[in-house]
């Protein structure tokens, strides 16, 4: 919660006087894709049995982008840059977040460190590249890792697993506990 805190501060206090860059802006055009695309392809990768890790992210992860899109066209907010009335939320916060969330609430918050701090830094390149203030980047934020704390379930590790095994005669148990 505290890492929360400390992300929404710097998100909100980042100066708005900063020239665009180009590099900054695109680096975050690819991370908003590339942090959900890593958190739905870690589904495919690593399999539970009866939590269907695929179909959580594909709830949380749509919800999101459902309630931000509904968003935009009802409060139709201009961009400050002038461009249009979508600023409100970041889309691109949107996705972002809801990639790391659902990173962070399956494996634990060793992968979502770095995915959140990732994801903040898409929030700070949208509003570098003036299409977002910070409460454009901090409803977005807000609406993905909402949604990935609704849909998501953390990811079980089997800790004991007992076999028997039939060998000359008689049988033999193992005895595997995962730490």
């Amino acid at each position: 919660m505290k890492n929360i805190f400390l992300i929404i501060v710097l998100v909100l206090t980042v100066p708005k006087s900063f020239a665009q860059n180009t590099v900054i802006t695109t680096s975050g055009d690819v991370l908003q894709l590339a942090i959900p695309a890593a958190a739905f392809a870690s589904t495919l990768i690593w399999k539970e049995e009866g939590t269907q890790p695929t179909w959580q992210f594909v709830k949380a992860y749509g919800s999101s982008f459902v309630i931000e899109q509904a968003l935009k066209h009802i409060v139709q907010k201009p961009r400050p840059d002038g461009s249009d009335n979508l600023s409100f939320p970041s889309g691109h916060t949107t996705s972002a977040f809801s990639g790391a969330a659902f990173i962070q609430r399956k494996y634990g918050w060793k992968y979502g460190v770095p995915s959140y701090i990732l994801a903040s830094y898409v929030g700070y390149t949208r509003i570098q590249a003036k299409k977002h203030d910070g409460w454009d980047v901090l409803a977005g934020a807000t609406i993905g890792i909402g949604t990935a704390y609704l849909f998501t379930k953390p990811y079980q590790k089997k800790a004991v697993d007992v076999s028997l095994q039939k060998i000359n005669g008689g049988l033999m148990m193992h005895f595997y506990y995962t730490f």
